[in-house]
């Protein structure tokens, strides 16, 4: 049985009826990072959690490309540039990275706000992994920044990293999440 903190009453947009007809087809597609190095955070994303370049726009007159990353099997994806990237706007829950042209090479550029300093806002995004603690040892060996290893803090079994850009990931397996949901499973007072 479901806690009251649990019930639709409590929780605006926890659903028992079906959302509007008119949004049936909506999904969540994308969230975007501003990244300093392209070529460094591609590495990152693709060698390190093991995305793929979905799709990669050029705005050559606005000086930013666009590159956007996911968990899909991109041999499947069509060749013709129009329909990869409709393909690619189809996917769910990518990351768009966009590198505003330049900043690879200014000295005086230090970094994007990664949403986890004062004043707080974005906090980070999260990637589901086979095992928590397996995934953290070959960050460790890959030198991956860590905001959190998964025995630390009071949420035992999730961690958190740093992306070359600063901004935090979540890592998380199904198992160690159902333990950490279950920790907050009392009632707010």
């Amino acid at each position: 049985m479901a806690s009251d903190n649990e019930s639709p009453a409590m929780n605006p947009g926890l659903r028992s009826d079906p959302p509007d007809e008119e949004t049936k087809g909506y999904f969540m597609q994308q969230t975007m990072y501003r990244i300093k190095d392209p070529k460094v955070s591609l590495k990152f994303y693709s060698d390190v959690l093991g995305m793929s370049l979905l799709k990669r726009l050029d705005f050559p007159d606005m000086k930013f490309s666009l590159y956007f990353m996911g968990y899909e099997d991109t041999s499947s994806a069509p060749k013709d540039p129009v329909e990869r990237t409709e393909w690619t706007f189809g996917r769910k829950a990518t990351v768009e990275l966009t590198h505003n042209w330049g900043t690879e090479d200014d000295p005086k550029f230090e970094a994007y706000h990664n949403g986890n300093s004062d004043p707080r806002g974005f906090g980070h995004i999260g990637i589901t992994v086979d095992d928590t603690y397996k995934a953290c040892k070959r960050f460790e060996s890959l030198n991956v920044p860590f905001v959190k290893k998964p025995d630390e803090g009071k949420m035992k079994g999730i961690a958190f990293i740093k992306d070359p850009d600063g901004y935090w990931i979540e890592i998380f397996d199904t198992k160690n999440i159902t333990e950490v949901a279950q920790a907050a499973g009392t009632k707010p007072e």
